[in-house]
């Protein structure tokens, strides 16, 4: 589906929505669909028929379209840079392809990165190369880019760096992680915005009242507005769709016009509440960032309720596993060495098992570590270690340390002194072992906080042993 502000559900809810091209002798591949300018379909999702046809109808991301700006100047048509469209679902990311593609009258391939492979992406680049020949340009829209390959991607860079196609690519991830350098270079990052509740506000009356929509058929309770508002979490299809959703129920129960739509019609239509969690948009960022401050705060109930988050709304269980993972060293560390263990065996456990019998996993994890004793030394350690390398401290590897496996080491001096610790009764012996200019400097600090509290004791005289003092 392929929805008003730019995420494709399935395949086909387009068809109807735009006209096939002119050219008759054109062979159009069979992953592809050839757009123009966008039609009236009164049978389409009410989302669909208010799609914006031109820019003076795009709601939000006006940090992207002043005047001037990147995106308006190929929206507008005089811009020739192949763009990706970065943000959360329902944010207009498939509509300013569109206008894109028919500011200057541009050819329009949409590709899914859920269905098409290279053999459908190198078949679309053909076309366009043919039509390039003609003196036609090609957009190609490239929806939820962030699922192709290293290999699907690789394939599109010669045609853009060539511009054989104007690519514009979709992605609810951060492209920095989820696209491949090169293609990152040859594009136009843009990063678009969850929708305001002022936004969402402008789109639910304009469908209210535009003939395109429910031409005035119904009146909105204040409560019953605020609520859809809520509901959207600055998703503008998921506004629309709650919206259509309610008034058929509100249509359908009186014969009146304008129908009432009130709040509880709204909450009876509306069977599930929105999960306010856009992937890879700031909901995404704070509920994760809230999970992992809520372990480090040993609150398990708060971190078993953003975990709740999380999982309901869909986020991949890898990326909190990989999360939990982390955590396990920079925020527990030797204060309980198992918690390391339980972070990677639930990781391992998504990766075998997958949702949704993965969540327990998670959820195991996430108790150990929010109720396990907290030290933050091993990250204070390496952060220190690698401060002083990064300010050139780092000094010669002393001659005795050094490998002395091959022809000619002894005579550098190399490896000769070294003395074997296990040779010792108590398997530690005096012996130098930073560069000189590191000698005596400590780098981990051990807590009193739970394992640590023997290491507390134990590292000082460690050091007190190895330094011969």
């Amino acid at each position: 589906m392929t929805d008003f502000f730019g995420d494709t559900d399935t395949a086909d809810e387009s068809a109807g929505l735009f006209e096939a091209p002119a050219a008759e002798s054109e062979p159009e591949p069979l992953t592809s669909v050839t757009r123009h300018a966008p039609t009236t379909n009164a049978g389409a999702p009410l989302a669909v028929r208010m799609r914006p046809t031109t820019l003076s109808e795009v709601v939000g991301q006006q940090h992207l379209l002043g005047p001037g700006t990147p995106l308006r100047r190929l929206v507008e048509g005089s811009g020739a840079s192949s763009v990706l469209l970065y943000g959360p679902p329902g944010t207009g990311k498939t509509t300013l392809a569109s206008l894109i593609s028919g500011a200057t009258g541009r050819k329009f391939e949409a590709l899914s990165a859920l269905s098409a492979g290279v053999k459908e992406v190198r078949g679309v680049i053909e076309l366009a190369r043919r039509r390039l020949l003609q003196g036609e340009q090609t957009v190609l829209f490239i929806d939820e880019v962030h699922r192709f390959s290293k290999t699907q991607q690789d394939a599109l860079l010669a045609a853009v760096e060539n511009r054989i196609v104007l690519l514009v690519a979709a992605t609810t991830e951060n492209p920095s992680f989820s696209v491949v350098s090169p293609l990152l270079s040859r594009s136009l990052v843009l990063q678009l915005q969850s929708l305001t509740g002022d936004d969402i506000r402008l789109l639910i009356e304009r469908a209210r009242l535009d003939e395109r929509g429910l031409g005035g058929s119904i009146e909105i309770a204040d409560d019953a507005f605020e609520h859809l508002v809520r509901l959207a979490a600055g998703d503008a299809r998921r506004a629309l769709t709650a919206l259509e959703a309610a008034a058929g129920t509100a249509l359908d129960r009186t014969d009146e016009r304008p129908a009432i739509l009130d709040l509880e019609t709204v909450e009876s239509s509306v069977d599930k509440a929105a999960v306010r969690y856009d992937r890879d948009g700031d909901q995404h960022y704070d509920v994760i960032s809230a999970f992992i401050k809520s372990i480090r705060g040993s609150d398990v109930d708060a971190a078993l309720h953003y975990l709740a988050r999380m999982i309901t709304a869909g986020e991949d269980p890898r990326f909190i596993a990989r999360r939990l993972v982390v955590h396990a060293s920079e925020d527990i560390g030797m204060a309980d060495p198992t918690a390391l263990q339980t972070a990677t065996a639930a990781a391992q456990a998504v990766q075998l098992i997958g949702m949704p019998e993965a969540r327990l996993a998670l959820a195991q994890a996430t108790i150990h570590l929010a109720t396990a004793p907290k030290s933050g030394a091993v990250i204070a350690a390496l952060g220190a270690a690698m401060a002083d390398v990064a300010a050139g401290n780092s000094g010669l590897v002393p001659a005795h340390l050094r490998d002395g496996h091959y022809a000619g080491a002894a005579q550098l001096g190399n490896a000769v002194g070294y003395q074997y610790p296990h040779d010792h009764p108590d398997g530690i012996l005096p012996q130098q072992y930073p560069p000189d200019e590191l000698v005596g400097v400590d780098y981990y600090q051990p807590t009193t906080h739970g394992s640590e509290r023997e290491l507390a004791g134990r590292v000082p005289k460690l050091r007190r042993i190895v330094r011969g003092g």
